[in-house]
C-alpha cells in the first residue's frame, strides 16, 4: 500500500479551510493555508481529539480542545499543553489532484 494516493481536488481546498481523508488507513487532515497545501496526522498529540475541527492561521492548526497548536510544515507543537510532534505527510500538486503519502511522514 505504498505511493501516493489521492484525497481530493485542488477546487475542493481554500485557504484556512480543513478536508479530512483515511489514506492508507491513517486519519489525514488536509490543509490549505499561505496558498500552500499541507497534511497532517488529523489526531492532537496531547488529547487524541481531530485537530481538523480546529481553526488554522499562519501555517498553525489549533487543537480546539485544549488550544495546542502545531507547525503545518513540521507537525511541531507551537504551544502548551502538547509537547510532542505530529506527524506530517509529503502532499503534492499533479494536475488537480491533491495526493499524499502517509508511509513515510516527514521527520522533524
Amino acid at each position: 500500500m505504498g505511493g501516493f494516493h489521492r484525497v481530493c481536488s485542488i477546487f475542493d481546498l481554500d485557504e484556512g479551510k480543513v478536508l479530512t481523508a483515511e489514506v492508507a488507513g491513517e486519519p489525514v487532515a488536509i490543509v490549505c493555508s499561505q496558498d500552500s497545501v499541507f497534511a497532517i496526522r488529523d489526531v492532537c498529540s496531547h488529547a487524541s481529539v481531530p485537530l481538523s475541527e480546529g481553526e488554522v492561521e499562519d501555517c498553525a492548526i489549533e487543537c480546539w480542545l485544549h488550544g495546542s497548536r502545531f507547525d503545518l510544515r513540521t507537525g511541531e507543537p507551537l504551544g502548551p499543553p502538547a509537547t510532542k510532534w505530529v506527524p506530517v505527510y509529503t502532499v503534492a500538486v499533479e494536475g488537480e489532484d491533491v495526493i499524499v503519502a502517509v508511509e513515510e511522514p516527514a521527520e522533524p
